[in-house]
């Protein structure tokens, strides 16, 4: 480590703080629902149900918990705030420092799975050669990270502390940079902000719209089909956004004190946002579905990361006009992912290297489809050497 203000970190939840949470799942009181209405109106109850019976009675958080300490995990103060992170040495003959960012409603929890293929490729069915050293850390306001204590967290701030804590807490010249959800667009605001330090980025998620002053007559097909799903989300699910974009505080009080509906808004996404038919443990086990929410409750910070969605609606982040990422970008574009804009209008505002059609997959890709991802982040970062 290049600074000595960084220290381990491990992960140990009060056994009351469990014990609390079952006995508040064991109390929850449930609403009505619509006979035979499924998911249409959100989370299912039936489901919901079955999950929080199992997250009582049958779930085992210290099993995940010993699982999670697996990893190096450390703590150090950035600009003025406690941040958390993952910090995994590669095994190989030149591992590349590689920053993994995740999104909302996830965690450093979706990373799991494909932190030994990246660090450790050759026992992986890969090369040695293509093995990186994985920072992961928890977005501020998640997970193990402190919980900003005053207005102003937004996409800018955390690629500028995130930025720190790879060049002057780690030491690190150059590194690359990979991310989905909110990850990608601070992945792509290091890319743009700090060109010369970053080797390549590297998403699983683009926003970008048409260049201005393109009316909808002038758009392809595909454009406008684009347009069309991108409505379409608007209309039937962006609820969320609006909620956490503009009263973020209200929804709190009822997601910070009932685990059942924590894990009502959260797992509703993971549904939605997968490639799992309908059926959310097609994509992810109920385990993996659980320790994610169970992060969210025993660090009470879901108000804290629904912030971000404040921060950003109030003062989003926006390139300057007639300029894009330079950095060499790579695009992961899994079919289920929430939007999927054209491959033209994603160059208008990153230098794309690669783009690769991913065959399935949606929105949490690491926790996914960890294998796929994994062999995509190795092959663009080996065509950058």
């Amino acid at each position: 480590m290049a600074n000595s203000k960084v220290e381990t970190f491990k992960i140990e939840i009060p056994e009351d703080v469990l014990i609390d949470l079952r006995e508040r799942l064991g109390r929850t009181r449930l609403p009505d629902e619509i006979p035979g209405s499924g998911w249409q109106y959100g989370t299912n109850l039936a489901y919901l149900k079955e999950l929080i019976e199992y997250w009582r009675a049958g779930y085992d958080w210290r099993v995940h918990e010993r699982e999670l300490n697996r990893f190096s995990h450390f703590r150090a103060e950035v600009d003025g705030l406690g941040i958390h992170f993952i910090h995994q040495p590669g095994r190989g003959p030149n591992p590349r420092p590689l920053l993994m960012l995740h999104g909302w409603p996830g965690s450093v929890c979706e990373f799991q799975r494909i932190i030994p293929m990246l660090t450790d490729p050759a026992a992986h069915g890969g090369s040695a050669d293509d093995a990186f050293t994985v920072v992961a850390p928890s977005l501020p306001g998640y997970g193990f990270s402190d919980r900003p204590r005053a207005p102003g967290m937004n996409i800018e701030a955390m690629a500028k502390i995130f930025f720190e804590l790879m060049t002057e807490t780690l030491g690190y010249k150059r590194f690359g940079v990979q991310g989905g959800d909110w990850g990608a667009v601070i992945a792509s605001c290091v890319g743009y902000t700090c060109m010369s330090s970053v080797t390549g980025v590297h998403l699983n998620m683009v926003g970008t719209g048409p260049a201005e002053g393109r009316g909808t007559k002038s758009l392809s097909e595909d454009e406008k089909k684009f347009l069309a799903e991108a409505s379409k989300f608007r209309h039937e699910e962006a609820g969320y956004q609006a909620i956490q974009g503009t009263k973020p505080q209200t929804l709190a009080y009822a997601l910070n004190d009932s685990p059942a509906g924590l894990a009502a808004w959260i797992v509703e996404k993971f549904r939605t946002w997968s490639d799992c038919g309908g059926d959310v443990e097609r994509s992810f086990t109920r385990d993996q579905l659980l320790t994610n929410i169970t992060v969210y409750w025993v660090t009470q910070t879901i108000n804290s990361s629904t912030r971000l969605y404040y921060e950003y609606r109030h003062n989003p982040w926006r390139m300057a006009p007639g300029t894009r990422v330079e950095a060499p970008t790579a695009i992961a574009s899994f079919p289920r992912e929430i939007l999927r804009p054209p491959r033209s209008w994603a160059e208008r505002v990153y230098n794309i290297r690669r783009w690769t059609e991913m065959p399935a997959g949606g929105h949490f890709a690491a926790m996914e489809q960890p294998a796929s991802l994994a062999a995509d982040i190795r092959a663009f970062f080996r065509e950058l050497s």
